[in-house]
């Protein structure tokens, strides 16, 4: 499967993507796909040496439709999710994996009446048109609430990140200080990499205690004016992110 750099740079092409949402409904020969998308058939076999190279497609010999010996048709067999948002105090680009199994073990990750869609299609290899443009109509109006869902969240996420912005920009007088922040703040809840953020600024074991000390004092102290309580700890101990973060390690367990 291509990584998340080669998906988008293939998928930039808007040819490639004509071919993909052709091949999603069945497999093709070159050759249809050359006269519906309207490009040469030695273009589609350029696009589809790159589509197959990355794993978006496969290929297979078949029975010509019009006769004669098997020639290739392609097809998609891979299935991935990319999500995009960008603006301001906000950048997530993301290549996810949809699950693996039938509807019965998809039924478990599911909600609603939608769980009961998935139970009543399980073990079925055929579902007639119109109970399935039922079944996938109420399945696209989920993933249409979902998706407002969605982005009111990232769009909240985004205001928040703007107000925290402005504490950072305030708060932190160097770029390496404001930085490592924003980059905290990423992903609050995980381990920060510390070694690879000073290794990627090029700063020395000094440099490298020094900002980790002066950013560490800032956010404790940030967080006892904040709750009104103080952290009470030796010089030489090192408080963990989430103290500095005020986050509870016990509170997901």
């Amino acid at each position: 499967m291509a990584n998340l750099d080669e998906a988008l740079a293939i998928l930039q092409n808007k040819a490639r993507r004509a071919i993909l949402e052709r091949l999603v409904r069945e497999p093709h020969y070159p050759l249809q796909l050359s006269e519906q998308i309207g490009i040469s058939q030695q273009a589609v076999m350029k696009h589809l040496k790159l589509l197959e190279g990355a794993g978006f497609v496969v290929k297979m010999r078949a029975a010509s439709n019009k006769g004669g010996p098997p020639k290739n048709i392609y097809s998609v067999q891979q299935a991935i999710s990319i999500r995009i948002d960008l603006g301001p105090d906000l950048f997530q680009c993301n290549q996810r994996v949809l699950p693996a199994g039938g509807p019965l073990k998809l039924s478990t990750k599911l909600n609603g009446d939608i769980v009961q869609v998935a139970e009543m299609v399980s073990g079925r290899k055929k579902i007639g048109v119109g109970e399935g443009a039922h079944h996938l109509s109420m399945i696209s109006e989920t993933i249409e609430r979902l998706d407002a869902e969605r982005d009111a969240l990232i769009a909240l996420h985004q205001q928040i990140k703007q107000r925290v912005s402005t504490t950072v920009d305030s708060d932190f007088d160097s770029y390496e200080q404001r930085l490592m922040v924003h980059n905290i703040l990423e992903s609050p809840s995980s381990q920060f990499n510390f070694k690879e953020f000073a290794r990627e600024l090029q700063l020395g074991a000094e440099a490298s205690e020094r900002l980790m000390d002066e950013v560490r004092t800032r956010m404790v102290r940030q967080l006892a004016d904040r709750s009104g309580q103080f952290i009470s700890a030796s010089q030489t101990i090192e408080l963990p992110w989430w103290a500095a973060l005020g986050i509870d390690p016990l509170e997901n367990r």
